[in-house]
């Protein structure tokens, strides 16, 4: 029997998420090289455009609003022209950026991409010192984190590791949860060594999967441990869904410590994969909170990431694309 995928999609739009983690604007700058520069062995680059997109938590937040999902983020934006810019877009889109009165004078992250022809050429990120963008020392932020979870059916921590995420708001976050019946999803970053023991999702990349596991770092000719990986994460910090993003070999869902099933990547093709584990857990996180069973939870947010990596730059998932996608993609129950 097949699955009625538009009911699936359905489902979903009957949910309220909350986003909380560091909010980034991705800035591309767009242009072409024709010579290298007398100055110095470097390509002059032509520049002909700008385009800016919410990146970070707030592109989880895309995502969501997206797939229909009722959308709130916490997090840093400053009064500044890339704050601006972010809370216009985010604003236009339908996500209700939560106000909580944290450090104004802290600018707004940034990461400018030069992309010349379709490929990198470099990145430059700007940012300050990583206790300037914690949020939960402001006043009155846990009155109005309270508040907010008393009405929804799923938190996502979307952590970059540049100081909105600090163990006191993760603990905060997971004592809610207990007490209340929201689902709670981390996309870590190891190098936070954050504990967030018995969390409800858990979604790391191929690389962060091993350093949370604690398997050193694996040579060119090595297959990658996925068993031991699944084993130590769950032992370490008793998730309840695993999910362990890899790439072009698709994505792990684990549960209790074992592979439950191995889906291979859905792109046909990847021009950037920017963006792709916002797009990953902002649509397992709104599946398993409508009640949609993990594995067909797990197969939408495959889709939706083979989906946004066919494009250039940090893009989120549309829903039009993803129904076109699960269409030519069926599913049995």
């Amino acid at each position: 029997m097949m699955v009625d995928t538009l009911s699936l999609l359905k489902k979903i739009e009957n949910v309220s998420v909350l986003v909380i983690g560091d909010i980034i604007l991705d800035h591309y700058l767009w242009g072409d090289v024709h010579r290298i520069s007398p100055e110095a062995p470097v390509p002059v680059v032509h520049a002909n455009r700008d385009t800016y997109t919410p990146g970070g938590a707030a592109n989880v937040a895309l995502n969501l609003v997206n797939l229909g999902v009722k959308t709130s983020l916490i997090g840093h934006i400053a009064n500044d022209e890339a704050g601006k810019r972010i809370s216009s877009i985010l604003s236009k889109s339908g996500v209700n950026v939560i106000d909580i009165n944290n450090n104004s004078n802290t600018p707004t992250i940034i990461k400018t991409r030069v992309m010349v022809r379709n490929q990198q050429l470099c990145r430059i990120d700007r940012e300050v010192s990583r206790e300037l963008y914690k949020i939960d020392s402001s006043p009155d932020f846990n009155a109005k984190l309270e508040s907010t979870l008393a009405n929804v059916d799923a938190v996502i921590i979307s952590d970059y590791a540049k100081g909105v995420i600090t163990q006191s708001l993760v603990d905060f976050i997971l004592d809610k949860a207990k007490r209340g019946s929201f689902l709670v999803a981390i996309d870590p970053k190891p190098a936070n060594k954050l504990s967030f023991n018995g969390v409800g999702l858990l979604t790391p990349n191929r690389q962060e999967a091993l350093e949370l596991a604690g398997i050193s770092q694996l040579h060119h000719d090595d297959k990658y441990p996925l068993e031991a990986v699944c084993n130590n994460i769950f032992k370490k910090y008793t998730p309840h869904f695993l999910v362990i993003t890899l790439g072009a070999e698709g994505m792990a869902i684990c549960k209790d410590g074992k592979v439950e099933k191995h889906l291979p990547t859905e792109a046909q093709e990847v021009f950037d994969v920017s963006g792709a584990g916002d797009t990953v857990i902002a649509t397992l996180t709104a599946a398993l909170a409508s009640g949609i069973n993990s594995l067909q939870s797990a197969w939408l947010a495959n889709g939706a990431a083979g989906c946004v990596v066919a494009h250039m730059g940090t893009v989120p998932v549309k829903k039009d694309e993803l129904q076109e996608w699960l269409a030519e993609h069926p599913q049995n129950s």
